[in-house]
C-alpha cells in the first residue's frame, strides 16, 4: 500500500495550495513559520513526514522570500527524513534569464534549478516554462505542465468562427502554432523589436487578420505592454476581436490598467500567480484540478502523458 502523500503551502501560494489540495481529497499539512524582526523566518512542519512523499506548493513571483520560503521548507522536509520531496512550482520565477544574452550576466533560471536540486528537491512539478530548455537545468525529474489542456477546450466553447492564434513575438510562434494544431486554424507572428526590457520600439505582423477572431497565446504577462501593444495593432489591421489567454498573469505596474484601456475584449490567465483585484476583462481560470490530478498519478507510479496536449 502506498502511504499517504502530505500537501504544504508557501505561505503566499496559501490559497492555490487550498484549491489543489480539496481537488486532491485531503488537508493541507499543519506547518508554521517563525519570524524574527530582523525579516529572517524558519518554517517548521508540526507532522511527521519521515519516509513518506512531500508535496511543496509555491510559485516564486516577487519577492524573492517566495523563493526562499520554498528553499527552507525543502531542507526541513530533507532533513526531517522525507523520502520524496516534490516541489510543485507553478509559475517558475527567473525563467526569462534562461540564457547569456550579452556579456557579464546572469544565468538566473539555472541558479534557481540548482538552488532547488541543493536544497534537496527530488522532483520538480511546474507549469509552462518561458523557455522549454529549463527542464534541463535540473538534475531531479521535471514534470512540465502546459496551460493548453485548460484553454484549449475554452477557447473551443468559444465557438469563434475565422478563428486566427496570433503569437505576441517571435519566442513564442511554437506555442502558438501547438495551439493552432489542436484547433485547426491560421496563425499569425507578432513581430517586436525593444530598444530596452520591457519598453517595446515597434512592433509588425507577420500574417493577414483582416476579418478573422485572434486569440494571443503567451506564457506570461507582465507590464503587458507587449499583449496589448499586439491587440491594439492587430484590430487596427481588421481583426474582429481579439482575446488573449496567457498562463501566468505576474501584471506588475501599469500592467492592469493597460489591459483595462487596450483593444482586448478579455484575457484568460490561470492562478498560478495570486491577486486580490483584478479588471473586469480578465478572468482566471485554476489549475487546481489539474495539479491535483498529477500529483495522484506521480504519487501512484502511474502514467501522465495523458495530460500533455503539446
Amino acid at each position: 500500500m502506498v502511504p499517504q502523500a502530505k500537501i504544504f503551502p508557501v505561505r503566499s501560494s496559501h490559497e492555490l495550495a487550498e484549491r489543489i489540495a480539496e481537488a486532491y481529497g485531503q488537508p493541507l499539512g499543519k506547518i508554521e513559520l517563525t519570524e524574527f524582526s530582523d525579516g529572517e523566518f524558519q518554517p517548521s512542519f508540526e507532522e511527521t513526514v519521515r519516509g513518506g512523499r512531500v508535496f511543496l506548493i509555491g510559485s516564486t513571483q516577487p519577492p524573492t522570500e517566495n523563493l526562499m520560503e520554498m528553499l527552507l521548507m525543502i531542507d526541513a522536509a530533507k532533513r526531517a527524513s522525507a523520502k520524496h520531496v516534490t516541489a510543485i512550482i507553478p509559475y517558475f520565477g527567473w525563467a526569462r534569464q534562461d540564457r547569456k544574452d550579452k556579456p557579464r550576466v546572469p544565468i538566473g533560471a539555472k541558479m534557481v534549478a540548482n538552488l532547488l536540486t541543493a536544497a534537496g528537491a527530488t522532483r520538480i512539478m511546474t507549469m509552462d516554462l518561458h523557455a522549454d530548455q529549463i527542464q534541463g537545468f535540473f538534475e531531479v525529474p521535471v514534470d512540465h505542465v502546459f496551460a493548453s489542456s485548460l484553454f484549449i477546450p475554452l477557447i473551443k466553447k468559444l465557438g469563434l468562427e475565422n478563428l486566427t492564434i496570433a503569437s505576441p513575438d517571435m519566442g513564442g510562434s511554437k506555442r502558438a502554432n501547438n495551439y493552432a494544431k489542436w484547433l485547426e486554424s491560421e496563425v499569425v507572428i507578432c513581430y517586436k523589436q525593444r530598444k530596452k526590457a520591457n519598453v517595446i520600439d515597434k512592433m509588425t505582423v507577420i500574417g493577414s487578420v483582416e476579418g478573422r477572431n485572434v486569440i494571443l497565446i503567451d506564457d506570461m504577462i507582465d507590464t503587458a505592454g507587449t499583449i496589448t501593444k499586439a491587440a491594439d495593432m492587430l484590430m487596427e489591421e481588421g481583426a474582429l476581436s481579439v482575446r488573449a489567454f496567457c498562463t501566468h498573469g505576474v501584471l506588475s505596474g501599469k500592467a492592469k490598467e493597460r489591459i483595462e484601456k487596450s483593444a482586448l475584449l478579455e484575457m484568460v490567465i490561470t492562478d498560478t500567480v495570486p491577486h486580490k483585484t483584478l479588471p473586469e476583462k480578465i478572468r482566471v481560470v485554476s489549475v487546481a484540478e489539474l495539479f491535483a490530478n498529477i500529483m495522484h498519478k506521480v504519487h501512484h507510479h502511474e502514467s501522465i502523458s495523458s495530460h500533455f496536449l503539446e
